[in-house]
């Protein structure tokens, strides 16, 4: 499968960048256990920018160090190979590890569908002038997203089969997000799959949404999840799962502190920052909704496998 070469490739690279360095484990100053943890600089991950600004790991004797990685392939390698004691990544990219036989274990909700349609951070768009009207036209066209065989083609799938449609036929095509709307314009796709900021830019300039993929794949869906592995200490674990408790719970209430925090980490330009569809931040994973991306990518041949979702959240 070519998301083990990716996997691979990323640890390849990890381990040749040597080893983690001095300054992102042990105690800092004060006696606090200093950790590295690998985020994607994302609007799914406000909560724990705004968790370290708001004091909410120093109250768990945590100096918290957030380094930026580029997806989930990168973020795992870096768990595995000791970079990084906690880490974030999507869903399917967690399965897929587990049943690579990487030791990944969740510890606290990442980011949830917030279940409305019209109303969610991730969409299917076309032209203002394509025949496709609904979810269902999607079937045996062209479509974008950011990763094949990962969580974008699973939840298009399955909105495409609730609508009645089948996805067997449709062809997907790689591209960053960045990239998407512009394929579209050019015609070089049929639709795009996005999730903000890319929505708001995408429908700004005239696309339209024709299914909120997240919220037709499942209630209240999980997309992604933080995450360790059976090398960090289970007192240290405990301590960073309650941070990102609180950190989630103020952030889900809180919407205009985090359009704030993300001018401090991302690249969004402001005027987007204030239009853009939040997600939501529920503290507690839906392990329902796991465990039907699972049985999902299983069925659509992303996954080998049933995987014990059991196993990888606790």
């Amino acid at each position: 499968m070519r998301r083990a070469l990716v996997v691979s490739s990323a640890l390849l690279l990890v381990a040749a960048c040597g080893s983690t360095p001095p300054s992102a484990t042990g105690k800092a100053p004060g006696g606090k256990d200093r950790i590295n943890a690998g985020v994607i600089a994302i609007v799914d991950t406000a909560p724990i920018h705004l968790g370290k600004a708001k004091g909410f790991f120093d109250e768990q004797n945590i100096d918290l160090t957030i380094t930026p990685v580029q997806g989930g392939a990168a973020a795992v390698s870096g768990a595995v190979s000791g970079q990084f004691q906690f880490a974030f990544a999507n869903t399917t990219s967690l399965l897929t590890a587990k049943q690579q036989g990487l030791d990944v274990k969740v510890v606290a909700n990442g980011v949830s569908s917030t279940g409305e349609q019209g109303k969610d951070f991730s969409a299917v768009l076309v032209k203002p002038d394509s025949p496709i009207r609904a979810a269902k036209d999607l079937a045996g066209k062209k479509i974008s997203v950011n990763q094949l065989k990962n969580i974008g083609d699973t939840t298009v799938r399955a909105s495409v089969r609730n609508a009645g449609g089948d996805p067997t036929g449709i062809e997907f095509v790689e591209l960053p997000f960045p990239d998407a709307p512009a394929a579209l314009q050019g015609g070089r796709v049929d639709a795009i799959w996005v999730v903000e900021p890319f929505v708001s830019q995408a429908m700004s300039q005239g696309a339209r949404a024709v299914s909120w993929n997240f919220a037709d794949a499942a209630p209240d869906l999980t997309v992604a999840m933080y995450f360790t592995t059976g090398k960090t200490d289970p007192d240290l674990t405990r301590r960073f799962a309650a941070a990102m408790g609180k950190s989630l719970e103020y952030a889900d209430t809180h919407s205009d502190e985090v359009r704030q925090v993300l001018k401090t980490y991302t690249k969004i330009a402001p005027e987007v920052i204030a239009k853009i569809n939040l997600p939501k931040w529920p503290v507690a994973v839906n392990k329902a909704s796991v465990q039907t991306i699972a049985d999902l990518a299983v069925a659509d041949g992303v996954l080998k496998e049933k995987v014990d979702v059991s196993a990888l959240v606790p």
